[in-house]
């Protein structure tokens, strides 16, 4: 059965729509905004496998939160819609992602709880290119976004590191391959719901 979804979701503050493949390549399609996000995003799809289509709006003359934070909802709503009962799932995933002078640190448990843990250690200094910035704290917004939508329990940390971009890159490549675990089926148990209640909401 194929692991697809689609949302859009609208707002007075956003509009955001997302389709996403659990089971795809990384291939990307993106209208963002924000171009730090969509490198984000991108670095996402392509170190968890996932097929990412994403078109986005919103008020970021006022606030890069709202756009951000909104994309991690309406992802994490692609997950758990994605995953339907989640039979035959791992469930869980970890892992260590180095990236030059950073060690990043990330796992997951689509168990139906959300919960975010998140340590990113950064300056708070926005990230400048080109004219444009990034308001490096809207990250962990992104992930709360994104643990509430797909109800799963997430543990985010920089374990050192210098580079802001660099920790926060980490932290996203980090968190696909766990998700790309967590996702991942296991032939053994395809028929069964990967929780001793039977149930995982």
């Amino acid at each position: 059965m194929d692991r697809i979804a689609d949302i859009r979701r609208t707002t007075q503050e956003t509009d955001i729509f997302i389709k996403l493949n659990l089971d795809g390549s990384g291939a990307v399609r993106l209208d963002y905004p924000i171009g730090f996000m969509q490198h984000m995003l991108t670095a996402f799809a392509r170190h968890g496998l996932f097929d990412l289509q994403v078109q986005a709006s919103g008020d970021v003359a006022v606030d890069q939160h709202h756009l951000v934070e909104d994309t991690g909802i309406v992802l994490g709503r692609c997950f758990t819609q994605a995953l339907g009962e989640k039979r035959g799932i791992r469930r869980t995933g970890a892992s260590l992602f180095p990236m030059d002078e950073t060690l990043a640190r990330a796992a997951a448990d689509l168990s139906g709880r959300p919960f975010l843990a998140f340590d990113a250690m950064l300056s708070g200094i926005p990230l400048i290119s080109g004219g444009s910035s990034f308001q490096t704290d809207t990250v962990e917004d992104f992930w709360q976004g994104f643990t509430q939508g797909a109800a799963a329990t997430v543990h985010l940390d920089i374990l050192r590191g210098r580079s802001d971009h660099h920790k926060i890159e980490a932290l996203f490549k980090a968190g696909a391959c766990a998700l790309k675990d967590a996702v991942s089926r296991d032939p053994r148990v395809l028929d069964q719901v990967p929780s001793t209640k039977g149930v995982l909401v």
